[in-house]
């Protein structure tokens, strides 16, 4: 068989396909991609079991069709160092030798038997889908931005160690949490029609950031043990994780009574600074809040230094002091994008709630802190 593909053109596929490979794989040919020619339509799959990524790409001057497998990193640091030019793919039928040939120069290799690559379960379970709908991809990059640093990392929550997506009717509610921190983005840009919930893994959110930042829209398919998201250029299936999440409206205090109205660039800058100079055993900021400023304040013992910012503020309540730890605060901030930001209080003890200070039309974002202990300012 043979074909013609643009060098710039492959590349784009490969490199977004071989974002789903492992460094290192339990099946040697996990390591390469599956090539599938059928008609004028170059088919590139990648996979580690548990997740699957197909590109579809227009070849030229098309002849005969078939399957062969072609070592991934290889071709990848090849096609990154040509120049953006026609190659023409020649491969034996016989003994699966692949050349390759562009206008200055040709390079050849033995490719594998492609009936030797694991088969898509997405395409048995496609049978067996829940349901599926459509929405913008904004809708989807929007909801793994705002909630994919918050996700937890401990092996015996595997619950956490993903996104819960909420599906709704009238739009989708993405949550993550490590018990320390909890994010909910609730977004309408778009009405499923359907309700159900999946938690997404960290490795595919990840892909689906990277490969399809550039469709407009994507097809969502829930499928019982996975899920698998299409646009006309990609298909990626990928399992979810098994468990129910917490109930995450329960963790959410509903009475915060007193009211933190901060500018938060110079709350954000202010927090750098200070923590600087947090001890790194627990990186403990403490606030005092009073009616128009909020100061914070860092020591660290072991070193002897210390630290201590005022920034002003617009407070509700009586003073105040509550302690942070500085890490997960400049990520709850630095997630925020609007001019001013809200920390919504009820006492020292209770979760602070974060949210901007004005929110679109049709997304809602709240992420909640828990406090650290503190003894005295």
């Amino acid at each position: 068989m043979k074909f013609n593909v643009s060098s710039k053109t492959l590349y784009t596929f490969v490199s977004a396909v071989s974002k789903v490979i492992n460094s290192k794989n339990a099946l040697t040919i996990l390591n390469n991609f599956l090539f599938e020619l059928s008609g004028d339509t170059l088919t590139v799959t990648a996979s580690d079991l548990e997740n699957t990524l197909v590109a579809h790409m227009e070849v030229m001057d098309a002849e005969g069709e078939g399957r062969f497998c072609v070592d991934a990193r290889r071709l990848v640091d090849l096609l990154k160092e040509m120049p953006d030019q026609g190659l023409e793919f020649n491969i034996n039928d016989q003994n699966l030798s692949v050349e390759l040939t562009y206008a200055t120069g040709n390079y050849s290799f033995i490719a594998l038997n492609g009936s030797e690559y694991p088969s898509n379960e997405a395409d048995a379970e496609a049978s067996d889908a829940n349901f599926s709908f459509v929405c913008p991809t904004e809708q989807v990059l929007k909801g793994i931005d705002n909630t994919l640093f918050a996700v937890g990392n401990d092996d015996l929550r595997p619950q956490m160690m993903g996104i819960l997506w909420d599906i709704k009717p009238d739009g989708i509610v993405f949550v993550s949490t490590d018990t320390r921190k909890l994010v909910r983005y609730r977004n309408n840009m778009s009405e499923p029609g359907q309700e159900g919930s999946f938690i997404l893994p960290v490795k595919p959110a990840t892909v689906i950031k990277n490969v399809f930042a550039k469709e407009e829209a994507i097809k969502i398919t829930v499928e019982p043990k996975s899920v698998t998201f299409e646009s006309p250029s990609y298909r990626f299936n990928c399992r979810f994780i098994k468990g129910n999440f917490p109930d995450y409206n329960r963790v959410i205090p509903q009475n915060n009574p007193y009211v933190v109205t901060l500018d938060r660039q110079q709350f954000l800058t202010a927090i750098r600074r200070v923590a600087v100079f947090v001890d790194q055993g627990h990186g403990l900021v403490k606030f005092r809040i009073n009616a128009d400023k909020l100061t914070m304040k860092a020591t660290d013992n072991n070193f002897c230094t210390s630290a201590r910012e005022e920034v002003p503020c617009d407070f509700t309540g009586s003073d105040m002091v509550i302690g942070f730890s500085a890490p997960y605060l400049i990520e709850i901030i630095n997630t925020i994008s609007t001019e001013n930001v809200l920390l919504k209080l009820s006492d020292p003890s209770r979760p602070g709630v974060f949210v901007p200070a004005e929110q679109s039309a049709d997304s809602d974002l709240l992420m909640l802190l828990m406090p650290m202990t503190v003894s005295e300012f």
